[in-house]
């Protein structure tokens, strides 16, 4: 009798905490979130960690080699290599969260309102991300920058711009697909609103593809925010974000090559632990398996 009761308890468990359970069987989920657990904690920690400030000069110590007093080295202004890239963890993160959740704030409803709707509203909405889809991403975002002007702010919603045809695209398959079903059918007959079909019965159905979708996009993200600052048309100096470090450190390679190594390295494993991570979630929520 004992062990029915228990067998019955396992079974009402909440559906999160079997999805849990099913996430640690994949190594990509464990090795990703791994990876991006360390950025977070180094963004949130970043004051405690951080052996100086990272906007300090020292002109009498520039461009040293990693010490004990400097991990990493120092920059060419003498400041703190290690304590600017914790610094830049925060900016990246900012750039994700930031450009990720515009895009799908903007591209989803307008991909379900687009496989909802007839065919006129879907050909104009699609027609319009086919136009943002014939400019390469980097090269779409540069011309919005040089509109609007070279800061983070413009930079993110830039990269938000060029991404949001991708969410458009995915909910409008998704909706295209979702529709068809029975219940959505039933919905539909029974006289439900539009507004509620497409919250409740859509797009929840739809949340999941969306989730991995934004995990691969945030790569994505800190590879075009770094090219832009790289090029000098993202954050401005003093922030420690890492493009703009790599390219301060590029005229300086043959004399001090820490200055670029470290800041290349944050964004490899950021990359990384994302893609990584979208692998294995997408394993995760797929029905098939």
């Amino acid at each position: 009798m004992a062990q029915t009761d228990t067998n019955d308890f396992s079974e009402q468990r909440p559906s999160l905490f079997r999805l849990l359970r099913r996430a640690n069987r994949h190594r990509s989920i464990v090795i990703g979130g791994l990876l991006i657990g360390i950025l977070v904690l180094a963004a949130l920690f970043a004051p405690l960690i951080a052996p100086a400030d990272p906007y300090y000069q020292d002109l009498l110590a520039t461009m040293e080699p990693p010490s004990w007093a400097h991990p990493f080295g120092t920059d060419d202004n003498g400041r703190d290599i290690l304590s600017r890239v914790l610094y830049g963890a925060r900016i990246s993160l900012l750039e994700v969260v930031l450009s990720v959740g515009l895009a799908v704030v903007v591209g989803v409803p307008l991909g379900i309102l687009s496989g909802m709707s007839g065919r006129y509203v879907d050909q104009a909405i699609m027609w319009t991300m086919d136009i943002l889809f014939a400019f390469p991403g980097i090269v779409l975002a540069i011309l919005i920058v040089s509109v609007l002007g070279t800061s983070l702010a413009n930079l993110m919603i830039a990269i938000a711009i060029f991404s949001v045809p991708v969410y458009a695209r995915l909910a409008r398959n998704l909706t295209l697909g979702l529709k068809g079903m029975e219940y959505v059918e039933a919905a539909i007959s029974l006289g439900i609103s539009r507004r509620r079909i497409m919250l409740h019965y859509i797009l929840r159905n739809a949340i999941g593809p969306i989730i991995v979708q934004s995990t691969l996009t945030a790569g994505t993200v800190i590879l075009s925010a770094a090219s832009l600052s790289f090029l000098g048309l993202g954050a401005q100096p003093p922030l420690p974000e890492w493009g703009a470090m790599m390219s301060d450190g590029r005229n300086y390679l043959g004399l001090n090559i820490w200055m670029s190594l470290f800041p290349g390295l944050a964004i490899m494993m950021t990359v990384l632990g994302f893609n990584i991570l979208g692998d294995g979630l997408r394993d995760l929520l797929d029905p098939r398996r």
